[in-house]
């Protein structure tokens, strides 16, 4: 036990052992029936597909969920719920991004990059603005949010902030991924 607390890297690790998992629960087909069974349980269901729309392992999921509530419920109620939902799972990644991940890589990259390179053109005048509008885009489109909650986590921007812009623009992705899956339904 004296090892892992003077373990430096125990987010990584745990960043590591949560891709493992997914990878490991994504190949379990009664785990699969679960998740699309959450789409009969309405507005929590939309909660959870919500969340699971945000990650890489769990977006397939979460779009199927979000599909079949779409014929019981508006693409509005949706919309909202489920970006509810996605501000959750965007701010567990925040959180953990934007608290202990970043030291860690840290560590890291002052090995690689003694000089700091990388550092100065991201916190020059020119660049610092564009992480978190990069960020809103990723977040907005229907692909993955890690990489946008990661560029707005490495930014100076407050949680409260992040918060509003992440239900905004989720419930605005997840409106139009849903919309157009009506659209396009035979």
């Amino acid at each position: 036990m004296s090892f892992w607390r003077s373990w430096k890297y125990k987010n990584l690790t745990f960043a590591f052992l949560g891709v493992v998992v997914a990878i490991i629960l994504s190949r379990i087909e009664i785990f699969h029936i679960f998740l699309l069974n959450l789409g009969s349980l309405g507005y929590f269901g939309a909660f959870i597909a919500g969340i699971l729309f945000v990650s890489t392992f769990t977006v397939a999921t979460g779009a199927l969920i979000l599909f079949t509530l779409a014929k019981t419920l508006s693409p509005v109620e949706i919309g909202l719920i489920a970006g509810f939902g996605a501000v959750f799972g965007d701010f567990t990644i925040f959180r953990f991004i934007k608290n202990n991940l970043t030291k860690e890589l840290e560590t890291i990259y002052n090995h690689i990059d003694s000089n700091h390179h990388f550092m100065k053109v991201l916190h020059s005048k020119y660049f610092s603005w564009t992480l978190p509008v990069v960020g809103a885009i990723i977040i907005t489109s229907p692909f993955p949010d890690e990489i946008g909650v990661s560029l707005m986590g490495i930014s100076k921007m407050k949680t409260y902030q992040f918060l509003l812009i992440s239900f905004v623009l989720n419930a605005i992705g997840i409106f139009l991924v849903v919309s157009a899956g009506l659209i396009i339904r035979p």
